[in-house]
C-alpha cells in the first residue's frame, strides 16, 4: 500500500504545540545515559539532502521509505503515536506549487507569504527564492518545524517556522499575509473544511490564495478555479503512481 495521505492521520490538527525543544505528551524523560536528540539532529540523521524532482533548484531532506522512518523516529524520541513524517517527503502538490511559484515569481515577489501545513518547507523555500519580502511556514508537527528550518538553511534562504495551529482562529493568531499558499491538504474531510474556512478568511482580508492538489477526495472543486497544472514525476512510493497530474488553484470569486 502506498504511503498515501488517505491512509494516514492529518498533518494539521487542532492542538497547538511548541516546536522547540522537541517534546510531546508522553515523551520519555531525558536520561544522562541516553540523551534525547534535538529535532534538527533527527531531521538530518534520518534523511538525505537531495534535489526535488520537478524543482531541482531546491534541495530538502528526504527519506526513501516512510514506515521505517516513522518507526525510527519513535524509537529515538522514546515516543509512540507521533504524527506521520509528512515533513520527510516532497508531495505532489508541494512540488507543483513550488514549481509554479518559481515560474511565476510575480505571485509572491515583495509580498508577505504564509505557507500553511508546510511539512518540509518546500513551498515556503520556493517563495523565498522567488523574492517574497517575508515567508512564514506553519505546521503543528515539531519535527516539521525543525525540517523547515534545516531545509531553509540548506537553501540559503530565510523562512520563519511557526509551530502552531493557526487555522481554528483560536490560540495563536495567523501572521498577516499578502499571499497564502497551501498544498496537499485536502485528504481528510475535517481538515479540508478547516483549510477552506481559513482560506476564505484570508481572502476576505485581502490575501491572494494559491492551493495545489491532484484531486483528492475532499478537494472543494466547486470553490476553486484552476490556474496551472503540472505532471509531477517520481511519486510511486508516496501515491502509488509514477506521475500525478497536479493542479494549482485559486479561490473562485
Amino acid at each position: 500500500m502506498p504511503f498515501s495521505t488517505h491512509n494516514l492521520r492529518r498533518r494539521a490538527g487542532t492542538s497547538e504545540r511548541a516546536a522547540s525543544p522537541l517534546t510531546w505528551p508522553g515523551m520519555a524523560p531525558e536520561s544522562s545515559l541516553r540523551p534525547r536528540p534535538a529535532a534538527p539532529e533527527i531531521v538530518r540523521g534520518t534523511t538525505r539532502l537531495d534535489a526535488v524532482p520537478l524543482v531541482p533548484e531546491i534541495r530538502i531532506h528526504q527519506a526513501s521509505e516512510p514506515i521505517s522512518l516513522w518507526e525510527d523516529t519513535e524509537r529515538v524520541t522514546g515516543v509512540t503515536g507521533l504524527d506521520p513524517p509528512f515533513w520527510a517527503f516532497a508531495w505532489a502538490g508541494g512540488r507543483a506549487l513550488a514549481r509554479y511559484v518559481l515560474d511565476h515569481p510575480e505571485a509572491v515577489r515583495d509580498m508577505r507569504v504564509l505557507d500553511l501545513a508546510s511539512g518540509s518547507g518546500l513551498v515556503a523555500i520556493a517563495a523565498a527564492r522567488a523574492g517574497a519580502a517575508a515567508v512564514t511556514a506553519c505546521d503543528i508537527d515539531p519535527l516539521a518545524v525543525a525540517a523547515i528550518e534545516v531545509n531553509a538553511r540548506a537553501n540559503g534562504v530565510t523562512v520563519g517556522a511557526l509551530g502552531a495551529d493557526i487555522m481554528t482562529g483560536e490560540g495563536t493568531a495567523a501572521p498577516e499575509a499578502d499571499v497564502v499558499l497551501v498544498a496537499d491538504a485536502f485528504y481528510e474531510r475535517e481538515l479540508a473544511a478547516s483549510v477552506l474556512r481559513f482560506l476564505d478568511r484570508a481572502s476576505a482580508a485581502g490575501a491572494a490564495v494559491l492551493a495545489s492538489d491532484f484531486g483528492r477526495t475532499y478537494l472543494p472543486r466547486d470553490r476553486l478555479v484552476a490556474v496551472a497544472a503540472y505532471d509531477v514525476p517520481g511519486l510511486r512510493v508516496l501515491e502509488g503512481s509514477d506521475i500525478k497530474h497536479t493542479t494549482i488553484w485559486t479561490l473562485r470569486d
